[in-house]
């Protein structure tokens, strides 16, 4: 370790250095503390004396601080020997908790660095707390991403005493306020809630969000690991860039008029002499406009550590029907009636939902609906394919019902808590799998080879919450080493059924569909198209297609989800906007339901065929989302932009709107036609060059085309 005079001569040396700098030194006998700072040409991260740290960005030549110094990385320590267990089981732990939050610095260094994500700068600090309790943390900041800081962080235990903490905490900062009158702060979050909340919102009085990225329900759990909170003049993401899905918690709270946000982990554990605590890489990330960007530059990082979306087969981009109108009470001549409007209305996919199964766990067809079993579902196919349309089948894998032969013939799949109870999933009423238990593995690359290769579907819709994530299994049949191998092993069973997939037929489409959920990063790589998710509104549908399309690569597949479900039951705008693959669940010629009928009316006909049209003759879908171009909450009117072979493609959300609106990205020095193309492309305006604004009126929405006019 150095001593105080040789750690304060190594600060004034690494003053000169452009990315480690000594702030108010004075000499070792006495006066302020030694500060240190890590920064590059956008962001400055300091440390106090007790290892409290503070966040800056630089802009326009000076420095702002965002945060206080804060006690960014801490400890709770549960105080005294643990409660003696009962005959019923653990008793519950009500030690009081001390939380170790000042540690003082006792060694530094600083080393250039070679990392996945490229080259860097690393500042290494250490710390030693009163309570016995030694911290490292290692600050890396990248070459090729300024404003990104990975933050490495361990606790060790330096006493004499085992002892039991049951938390950490890493990068907790509280934003300080923003400027009055400049609209407070907004907030993404990736985690999922049984109640399907926008998972973009602002950050009102009151607001206080755990984001667990475990079950925060008996069946909604998972998510992206990235929390993102942004003001008009400056945002700020935090996550973590491990490879497997961690049972932690991003919570973002309103405190007055600041905001906090951090990376937490809950789990009681014992730290004997030597022992340590390392938390997971995390990152930190300074950025102009709103969450986008972020996490574009997240799935990014993750592809260095191969984490790649697949591209898509050509049908992905392809309109959708859904026979989810009917419901679970469909007949096969409901959805053969149907088959011919699908066709002349344009939709290119016909997709048999739930309902056709024997029972939620038994992948065979419903004798009541299909009398001579796989013959008529084969038939089925065979019609959708005469037709003119690809068929895709919707499963539920994952989920098994009581009375189910699969329950009974395979119980030793079940995910068992720690009590060895079954996790319920309740939609389905039924039970989860272990999605890391090779046997349910390998039932379900058995179900792909019969849905796709026996009965010929061209493609699957897995769907339901449940899928989005799981809790930790500690049934003693799958030997898992932990229990939480089935959190961290879900995306090997997405793996498996997407291989599987493919295996039988290349250009088939696995559709994902996690039901409201947000959906979780590290299974993305083997999605080929993600949909809404059951959408509570356009609002929705439009800042899920941005998320989407950050995190799943510019021009992946987003579907829109049934129109049904948006504004009105007819807001196609919404999806096309965006840039989404459309879908629909329309009944026709009749509907049986005496009530929330989706039949197609004259009326709606009109409506349909209006904007299969313009989906066909413009297929944003496969364009380019320009998500950096408009902050969704704070430019007005709302705005998404779409690039498809070099033309920029805009569309503007307000309930009602009259006045200018600039049309970002344009190239200097270039005049532009501006067409409606909803509305047999009506030129809307020109735009001269060295201008970029153009005067609108529009309700609900407008679609605009920028013509470069000396192409």
């Amino acid at each position: 370790m150095t001593t105080r005079r040789a750690f304060v001569q190594w600060l004034a040396a690494g003053a000169a250095s452009p990315i480690l700098v000594g702030v108010g030194v004075r000499d070792a006998r006495g006066g302020e503390p030694q500060r240190v700072a890590l920064r590059d040409d956008r962001l400055v991260i300091e440390f106090d004396p007790a290892m409290r740290s503070r966040l800056a960005v630089r802009r326009g030549g000076g420095t702002r601080a965002l945060t206080r110094f804060d006690a960014s990385e801490t400890l709770e320590q549960l105080v005294g020997p643990a409660p003696a267990p009962t005959p019923d089981g653990p008793a519950p732990d009500t030690r009081p908790v001390r939380t170790i939050d000042r540690f003082a610095l006792v060694d530094a260094a600083h080393a250039d660095v070679s990392t996945v994500f490229g080259a860097g700068r690393q500042l290494r600090l250490v710390g030693r707390s009163a309570n016995g309790f030694e911290k490292t943390v290692r600050v890396t900041l990248l070459e090729a991403r300024p404003g990104v800081a990975l933050i490495d962080t361990q606790f060790r235990n330096v006493g004499t005493q085992a002892t039991d903490v049951r938390a950490w905490n890493v990068a907790a900062h509280r934003l300080l306020p923003a400027a009055a009158g400049a609209g407070g702060y907004w907030t993404y979050s990736g985690a999922s809630h049984a109640d399907r909340r926008d998972w973009v919102q602002p950050v009102k009085t009151g607001f206080d969000q755990r984001n667990f990225m475990g079950m925060n329900a008996s069946d909604y759990g998972g998510g992206t690991p990235v929390v993102d909170v942004w003001r008009r003049d400056q945002g700020i993401a935090l996550g973590h860039l491990d490879t497997v899905p961690r049972l932690v918690s991003l919570p973002v709270k309103a405190v007055r008029d600041e905001v906090s946000l951090g990376l937490r982990g809950e789990k009681t554990i014992t730290l004997a002499p030597g022992a340590t605590l390392d938390t997971p890489t995390a990152f930190v990330m300074l950025h102009d406009g709103d969450y986008f960007v972020a996490l574009d530059t997240y799935r990014q990082m993750m592809g260095a550590q191969g984490f790649h979306s697949p591209q898509p087969p050509a049908s992905a981009y392809e309109p959708i029907w859904c026979a989810w109108g009917y419901e679970r009470q469909f007949s096969l001549d409901y959805v053969r009636a149907t088959l011919p409007k699908v066709q002349a209305l344009g939709f290119k996919w016909a997709v048999l939902d739930d309902g056709w199964q024997r029972r939620t766990g038994d992948w065979v067809p419903d004798r009541a609906k299909f009398p001579a079993g796989d013959a008529d579902m084969k038939a089925l196919v065979d019609d959708i394919h005469a037709s003119g349309q690809k068929a895709r089948l919707w499963i539920a894998p994952l989920a098994v019902a009581p009375g189910s032969d699969e329950l009974h013939d395979h119980t030793d799949m079940l995910l068992l808590d720690a009590d060895g109870a079954p996790q319920a999933i309740t939609w389905w009423n039924s039970f989860y799998l272990c999605p890391a238990y090779e046997k349910t593995q390998a039932h379900v690359a058995a179900l792909m080879k019969k849905v796709i290769g026996e009965w010929g579907f061209d493609g699957v819709k897995i769907d339901g919450q449940h899928l989005n994530g799981v809790a930790p299994c500690y049934n003693p049949a799958h030997r898992h080493a932990r229990p939480e191998d089935s959190v961290e092993h879900l995306a090997d069973f997405y793996r498996v059924f997407h291989a599987a997939a493919h295996a039988v037929k290349p250009d088939a489409v696995v559709e994902v569909c996690p039901c409201g959920t947000a959906y979780a990063f590290h299974n993305m790589r083997y999605i080929d198209q993600a949909p809404a998710s059951d959408p509570l509104s356009s609002w929705q549908v439009r800042h899920k297609g941005k998320t989407l399309k950050a995190l799943m690569g510019a021009s992946s597949a987003y579907a829109g989800d049934h129109v049904e479900l948006s504004d009105g039951g007819r807001d196609f705008a919404s999806a096309v906007g965006v840039g989404a693959v459309i879908s629909t669940k329309f009944t026709w010629p009749v509907d049986p339901k005496p009530k929330d009928s989706f039949l197609l009316t004259p009326e709606h006909e009109q409506v349909w065929r209006h904007w299969v049209e313009v989906y066909d003759a413009h297929r944003l879908a496969e364009g380019r989302y320009r998500g950096e171009l408009y902050d969704i909450a704070f430019d007005k009117p709302e705005a998404h932009v779409v690039e498809k072979d070099g033309v920029l493609h805009y569309a503007f959300y307000a309930d009602r709107w009259s006045g200018p609106v600039a049309l970002r990205g344009l190239q200097p020095g270039r005049s532009y036609r501006i067409v409606d193309y909803a509305n047999g492309n009506r030129e809307v305006g020109r735009i001269a060059p060295g201008h970029d604004a153009i005067a609108l009126r529009f309700e609900h929405a407008a679609l605009l085309r920028a013509e470069p006019l000396d192409a």
